[in-house]
Order: C-alpha cells, then sequence, then structure tokens
C-alpha cells in the first residue's frame, strides 16, 4: 500500500513580532526583538525584568464570533488567530469542515494561564460568584483544540499534545501520522502558549531564567553564545493546515513544504536537565522516518532557549550527527521562548528562509566557544534550503523532532 504523504498549504502566526508570518518574518530579517522591559511585572518580582508579550488588537479579536470567542483565554485567542491566517492562505474549502475527514490537533503548556491566576485568586478571595459559566473551558488544557474546531465547525478528531515546550512540534506530528494511518485527510495543527508572571516565575524558581535588569533587555536572550544567562519567556502560536498531499495537489492548494519524518522520546532520567544522546536518537529517528540523510539536511532550527546546560546539550546533539556541515540556528535570540508554541510558531519563519533562500542567524550570539562543534552563522547566510529539521525540547526530558522539505 501506497504510504500517504503530508505537506503543509497554509501557515498563520501570532507572536511578539507581530501577528502575520510575512510581518514576524520582516521583522526577523530586519534583526528585530520582541523583547521588551516589564515594569508592569516590577511589584511580582521585586524588578523590571524582561519577556516578548503578544499585542491584539480589538478588531482582530472580533474576527472571531463571541460565541466561540466567550470560552477562550488568551493562549486560545492566538491559536485562533493564527488560524485563521493559515486557513485563509490554504484555500480550504468551508464544506470540508463538516465532513469528519478533517482534524484539530493544537498543544499548548496548559489552557489559560491567566485564566487559572484568575479562578484561583477568585477562589482564595471568596469571590468565586465572580467567574463567568465559561471560565473552566479557558482552563482545559485541549481549550485551543477545541475552541478553533468549534470555530470553524470541525467535527473531526480533536487531539490537545500537553508535553510543555514540546507540545506543538508533538501537535504537528501527530497530524502527520494521523493522516498517514488515513484517519484524516487535513489537520488543523501546531502550538500556542501564554505567558504571566506565574508562568515567567517557574522558569526563575529553576534557575533557568534569564532575570537580570537592565536597560537593554532585547540582548538578555542569547541562544548558544557562552555568556548566555537564561531563556526569556514568550508567548503566541503556530498553526498550519497540514493535507495529505493528493488532496492538496487535486484542489491545487498551494504547497509550501512536506512534513516528511517525526520522532519524538523521553531521556527517562531527569525532570529538567537535557540529554544530548537521547536528543541525537530523535533526530536520528525522524531522519529514518522520512528516509532521509543527514547529509541532505540544508538547516537544522534548534530549540535552544538560552539556557547552559540546554544548549550545550543540544548543540552536542547535532555535532554527533551533523558535525559542522550545516548551519545551525535559534530564533529565541529575537522571539524569546513561546513555549509550547515555539516548534510550530517557527516554523513559520523557515518557510520564510525556504522562499527566500536565506538562513537566518541567531540574534546575540556573539561567542561561539561553549557550543563549539556545530556551525552557528553569525550574519545572514544566502543557502538553498531544500530539507530542514526543527527540533523542541521540553520538561519531562521530551524531545521532539520533524523533518521537512521541498516537494
Amino acid at each position: 500500500m501506497k504510504k500517504r504523504r503530508a505537506v503543509v498549504t497554509g501557515i498563520g502566526v501570532v507572536s511578539p513580532l507581530g501577528n502575520s508570518v510575512s510581518a514576524m518574518y520582516e521583522a526577523l530579517k530586519a534583526n528585530r526583538s520582541g523583547i521588551r522591559a516589564m515594569p508592569e511585572w516590577k511589584d511580582y518580582f521585586g524588578k523590571v525584568i524582561g519577556a516578548a508579550p503578544v499585542t491584539l488588537d480589538d478588531a482582530q479579536v472580533k474576527k472571531i464570533n463571541r460565541k466561540v470567542r466567550r470560552t477562550m483565554g488568551n493562549a486560545a485567542l492566538f491559536a485562533g488567530l493564527a488560524a485563521l491566517e493559515a486557513v485563509g492562505q490554504s484555500g480550504l474549502d468551508p464544506a470540508l469542515f463538516g465532513t469528519g475527514r478533517v482534524a484539530t490537533v493544537i498543544g499548548s503548556t496548559i489552557g489559560s494561564a491567566s485564566g487559572m491566576s484568575e479562578a484561583c485568586i477568585a477562589e482564595v478571595t471568596g469571590r468565586k460568584e465572580e467567574l463567568s459559566a465559561g471560565s473552566f473551558f479557558k482552563l482545559m488544557s485541549h481549550s485551543a483544540s477545541f475552541n478553533v474546531a468549534d470555530m470553524f465547525g470541525i467535527n473531526g478528531v480533536q487531539l490537545s499534545p500537553c508535553s510543555a515546550c514540546a507540545s506543538g512540534l508533538q501537535a504537528l506530528g501527530s497530524a502527520l501520522e494521523l493522516i498517514q494511518l488515513g484517519k484524516a485527510d487535513v489537520a488543523i495543527s501546531g502550538g500556542t502558549d501564554e505567558s504571566t508572571s506565574l508562568v515567567v516565575s517557574s522558569f526563575q524558581m529553576l534557575y533557568a531564567l534569564a532575570e537580570r535588569e537592565t536597560d537593554t533587555p532585547e540582548l538578555l536572550s542569547r541562544p548558544f553564545d557562552a555568556d548566555r544567562e537564561g531563556l526569556i519567556c514568550s508567548e503566541g502560536a503556530g498553526i498550519l493546515v497540514v493535507e495529505e498531499l493528493e488532496h492538496a495537489l487535486a484542489r491545487q492548494a498551494p504547497i509550501l513544504f512536506e512534513l516528511a519524518g517525526y520522532a519524538t522520546n523521553c531521556s527517562g532520567w531527569h525532570v529538567s536537565h537535557s540529554d544530548e544522546k537521547q536528543i541525537a536518537r530523535c533526530m536520528l529517528t525522524a531522519l529514518a522516518d522520512g528516509g532521509i540523510a543527514p547529509e541532505e539536511v540544508d538547516y537544522i532550527s534548534a530549540h535552544a532557549t538560552g539556557t547552559v546546560v540546554g544548549d550545550r546539550a543540544e548543540a552536542a546533539a547535532i555535532a554527533e550527527i551533523f558535525g559542522d556541515k550545516v548551519p545551525v540556528s535559534s530564533l529565541k535570540g529575537h522571539l524569546g521562548h513561546t513555549l509550547g508554541a515555539s516548534g510550530a510558531l517557527e516554523l513559520g519563519a523557515v518557510a520564510g528562509m525556504m522562499a527566500d533562500g536565506l538562513v537566518l542567524p541567531t540574534r546575540n550570539l556573539q561567542n561561539v566557544s561553549d557550543c563549539a562543534g556545530i556551525w552557528l552563522p553569525q550574519e545572514p547566510l544566502k543557502r538553498e534550503i531544500n530539507c530542514f529539521l526543527k527540533n523542541s525540547v521540553a520538561f519531562g526530558g521530551v524531545n521532539t523532532s520533524l523533518v521537512c522539505r521541498k516537494l
């Protein structure tokens, strides 16, 4: 039996650098940062730290029907708006959504972090009567996935991988497998997350946060740099329309790239330390799944968040398989760490790189000695990208790799 193949026919993003793929990509090419000082959190942290928040305007939000919007926290709103862009680009016929052959697979760390805080405060202060009937639906871990399904009237498979910062990439891998298994012809898939002071403080407690108070917070996120001091929290969504190849060809849809190989595993030994051996095994398994040799890969979009241990482990794993033959960069110097959204959201930028024949370097990377052994360009690099690999690494020892290629 011929193996079913899956391609991407639309991408949408909500990000600290703009709420469309084109806006975000142009900002990345201009080497802009979405990271800013957060004086509104000073009372919580006792100092002004950096973060990369999303800005939405009311006109954007009101594109979503109020009936659906009332059960959406920010993470679901981000996903909904990104899905509108992705579906619009793909040109999907709305008649498809009610056929049972369209899936919704959107992952996040939790549901709405801000909704969770509001609910807990209301409970503790004896004001639970102020919570709306929709409050619980904002908190559910699959809130973004079912709300996006409701937006479009999708009645096929609905899933929501929940593996922290690997959630978005696991969602895309799950979408690929649903299509390969013949359980869906199309999947609206990706990741979303929102960042709050409570979310940020969890990284602070783990000594993983770049929390130094500075007049230049945009310089704090330094993936792979020897002087990196932790990650900067961010938020947003990346949603892709993943479609069975013949289905896409039959309707003459725009094809951006193919999802060729996927793997996910866990280290099974530590909740927060990355494991270079298991990251390497994950990448090798994804390559084998797609029938792709390491020398065919033209670019690696790394997870690299700017933590000392995590970046070093990922660099060592990449060096083991690819040596210094393939350019590697992380977009978290520009965007901060968009958590469960990152794996899918960053694919919007890589699609732009493929179209331009351009590798964007890691922002703020100056001293590569600590992660030596891999090719880390420090300037934009003209290079044709026919095949690339995307990594996500998450707490719980979860690793995820997705290999994509042009048709």
